[in-house]
């Protein structure tokens, strides 16, 4: 490689082996994403012992609980547009440090009031935090394992809250519930160290923002050494230029479709998602069995993220619209059938697992989808969006199962509603899908070049 030859950024990760530069990046965003489940699943695990220290009846933990999903959806909506505009590194580091700071705060709380106050600037930080590290990923990612490497790291998220319920399980009984937010706000503070001496900004960021070329050359050196050959870098986008960035970019005329299409299916899967995790115990209870059998039930739903692994390597190879639409299809059928399985325990284990792995294999590939969909200059944003957008479905999802209750909905008549959602989620890629069929390496000559 000369000095005078220009470099394409994309071509040169996809022809190098993934390094382990690679694999550190993977390590960083991996660990951000298990510490948003941890911290997600432990305000569930607390709320208990906030029951018993402060005396308070369990309506008044409504907003502590329900804080933090809108402080997720508040940081993701803020964050995308100025991650375009700043950069995904300088993101990444002040929203790790936002929830490392609040939830080591919340751990000193004094009240109810107080506490929700925390949880809720804490969801903010986590919900800027997790979009970013899926677009940091997805820009260091070759073309042809993106979908799999991102999937892989969502597996964070699954095991994170699973590890957060485990830890808390047994610290509390010890050290009390202020240690498990001590825990959750130390370890990100921990983190941030690492970020600041290790995380580079994107590449695919810094050339179309016309950064030094000293700068890309040594993020891209970090991959192979034959990067240090080069005098200058180009980057190519097989996906169509508006030349606007950011929100401009996910709300004009060549995304606007695909835009709302990704919205609704994040938006109505998390409305399953939370509809079940939050009332299935409850729902199971009362169609008969005991709360320790209807918990443990219960628990095997979110179990399901590793499938996510498995979708990513299909959606690599195939038409990724197609493969996520057909695992939400299959969702809202074995939703249908939790409904219809109440009275044989051996049937309503089997689905509630079968359900929790297709639901969670949909929506953990979700991330990689929207990565793929945008351009450099919307990516962050595009991203940041749906996940902001869909946070809503799931404040939704808790709702609408309390009104179904109200109206003496049956336990097949609730899961039979929950099920829609999934056929919703089916229809909104299929009709992105039919928008806009992804671009292939065939449209490439036509792409428009970025470079200096």
């Amino acid at each position: 490689m000369s000095r005078s030859t220009a470099v394409n950024i994309q071509t040169f990760i996809n022809e190098h082996p993934f390094s382990p530069f690679q694999w550190l990046v993977f390590f960083m965003c991996f660990i951000i994403v298990l510490l948003d489940g941890f911290d997600t699943a432990a305000i569930g695990f607390i709320a208990p012992s906030l029951i018993g220290e402060w005396g308070i009846a369990k309506p008044a933990l409504a907003p502590v609980l329900s804080a933090a999903l809108f402080g997720l959806a508040c940081g993701a909506l803020g964050s995308g547009p100025l991650s375009d505009r700043l950069g995904r590194r300088v993101m990444l580091l002040s929203s790790v440090l936002l929830f490392g700071v609040a939830c080591l705060g919340s751990s000193f709380s004094t009240s109810i009031e107080e506490l929700t106050v925390l949880r809720f600037i804490t969801g903010v930080g986590l919900g800027a935090a997790m979009p970013n590290a899926v677009t940091m990923m997805g820009e260091y990612c070759p073309d042809r394992r993106r979908a799999t490497v991102i999937n892989l790291m969502f597996c964070g998220f699954p095991l994170g809250a699973a590890f957060g319920g485990f830890l808390a399980a047994w610290m509390i009984p010890h050290f009390g519930w202020r240690s498990v937010l001590l825990l959750g706000g130390v370890t990100p503070l921990l983190l941030l160290m690492l970020l600041l001496a290790k995380m580079p900004e994107s590449v695919r960021y810094m050339v179309a923002n016309n950064k030094p070329v000293e700068r890309i050359r040594a993020a891209l050196a970090r991959i192979s050494g034959d990067a240090v050959q080069a005098s200058a870098f180009t980057m190519t986008e097989t996906a169509p230029q508006t030349g606007s960035k950011g929100l401009g970019v996910v709300l004009s005329r060549s995304y606007i479709i695909g835009s709302v299409m990704l919205w609704v299916a994040y938006f109505m899967g998390l409305v399953i998602f939370y509809a079940s995790i939050n009332w299935m115990p409850i729902l199971l209870k009362d169609a008969g069995l005991t709360p320790q059998r209807a918990t443990l039930i219960s628990a095997l739903f979110p179990l399901g993220g590793v499938g996510a692994v498995l979708c990513g390597v299909l959606m690599d190879r195939f038409n990724a619209n197609r493969i996520i639409a057909a695992c939400y299809a299959l969702t809202a059928v074995s939703v249908y059938f939790i409904g219809q399985a109440a009275g044989n325990v051996g049937a309503l284990v089997f689905i509630v697992f079968v359900a929790g792995v297709l639901m969670n294999t949909a929506q953990s590939s979700m991330p990689a989808l929207a990565a793929a969909f945008y351009p450099t200059q919307g990516r962050g944003t595009g991203v940041a969006w749906m996940l902001g957008v869909g946070r809503f479905g799931g404040i939704a999802g808790s709702f609408l199962v309390a009104e179904l209750t109200r109206r003496h909905f049956t336990f097949g008549g609730i899961f039979a509603t929950i099920a829609v959602a999934g056929v919703l989620s089916c229809v909104a890629l299929l009709i992105k899908q039919a928008a806009r069929p992804h671009a292939t390496e065939a449209n490439a000559p036509k792409a428009q070049s970025f470079g200096h």
